[in-house]
């Protein structure tokens, strides 16, 4: 984010640049680059004769190069702004004439998503010789909790731990769908608000009681009961809580429980570094390894192995989710 908020910075100091190469496997950050450039760069009056929007499925390179090298039309610049760039990745090596000599009245924007330019290439170096390079990177699953924590701060909001992982949970390391929900909440929810699993459950549907997060917690409480419970409400809502997904998630804490036993520095900071868990949630990790000890772990993640082989319908075509969650939660609590 410090690197966002460098390069808008520039851009309202004047301090723009011929070329923005926007590349990378996570689009929301070329999205907001994108559409600064586009909605601040030129003025209304400006943009109808010098700010173009191209697609990189319609175009060229050579169209692209054509546009780009235009003079503007009583501006000081011109915008050329290529969405869907990375459709031309078979032929991008052909914008690196461009880029040795770009057109010092034209912004370049290129939205090359999902996709990155070879580092080793001539091309690269010329664009951030140039130009601006900027690679956005997805974010881990532990990084995205804080990530939200840091949007909301400047809006003044603030949200739950619990809350934010329900958020990760459902919508995984999208950004731009969490980024969309987090908008909804803002709207109905008053400035100075403290986000909670409530405001998440009313306001976006996700329930505070039935979800992965709280199966994970009653696991690790060993609360049969609960556990069974939220099993259920899964296997009948099987589009909501697809089972691979929730195998997956089972098997991931108890690797990580594991590694948590191998440890000789148990302490907070070192413990939350390797297993890669938000500080404010040890507290789950440390009632769970009370109540599994290191070889019973070992044991269940051997065992989940073949659940999760078993849940993709190899050699278990007859087993329903209802049969699968059974046969996950007694290997988990047998004595």
């Amino acid at each position: 984010m410090d690197e966002i908020v460098k390069i808008i910075n520039d851009i309202k100091n004047g301090n723009i640049k011929p070329i923005y190469f926007l590349m990378g496997e996570e689009p929301y950050y070329i999205d907001k680059l994108t559409e600064y450039i586009e909605d601040n760069v030129l003025s209304e009056d400006e943009k109808g004769f010098n700010q173009m929007v191209l697609y990189g499925r319609d175009v060229t390179v050579e169209d692209i190069v054509g546009n780009a090298k235009r003079y503007p039309m009583m501006a000081d610049r011109q915008v050329v702004i290529v969405k869907e760039a990375q459709e031309l990745s078979r032929t991008i090596d052909k914008l690196e004439s461009y880029a040795e000599n770009p057109q010092p009245t034209t912004v370049l924007v290129m939205a090359y998503k999902y996709k990155t330019l070879d580092k080793r290439k001539k091309l690269t170096k010329t664009i951030e010789k140039n130009g601006l390079l900027f690679e956005s990177k997805k974010l881990y699953e532990n990084q995205v909790a804080a990530w939200i924590s840091r949007v909301l701060k400047p809006k003044d909001y603030s949200i739950e731990p619990k809350a934010a992982a329900m958020l990760v949970e459902f919508l995984g390391t999208d950004l731009s769908r969490i980024s969309n929900e987090l908008d909804k909440l803002q709207i109905i929810l008053p400035k100075g608000t403290v986000i909670n699993p409530n405001h998440i459950e009313t306001n976006i549907g996700f329930s505070k009681d039935f979800n992965q997060f709280e199966f994970r917690k009653a696991i690790g409480d060993r609360n049969e009961l609960q556990s069974y419970r939220i099993a259920q409400h899964f296997s009948q809502n099987k589009k909501e809580y697809p089972i691979v997904l929730t195998i997956g998630m089972v098997f991931a804490f108890f690797s990580a429980l594991l590694q948590y036993h191998g440890l000789k520095d148990k302490s907070p900071g070192n413990v939350s570094k390797v297993i890669k868990v938000n500080p404010y949630f040890l507290k789950d990790y440390d009632v769970a390894l009370k109540n599994y000890p290191m070889k019973k772990v070992s044991s269940i993640v051997a065992k989940l192995r073949e659940i999760d082989v078993k849940s993709k319908g190899v050699g278990a075509n007859q087993l329903n989710d209802e049969d699968l969650y059974k046969e996950l939660l007694t290997t988990i609590f047998a004595k």
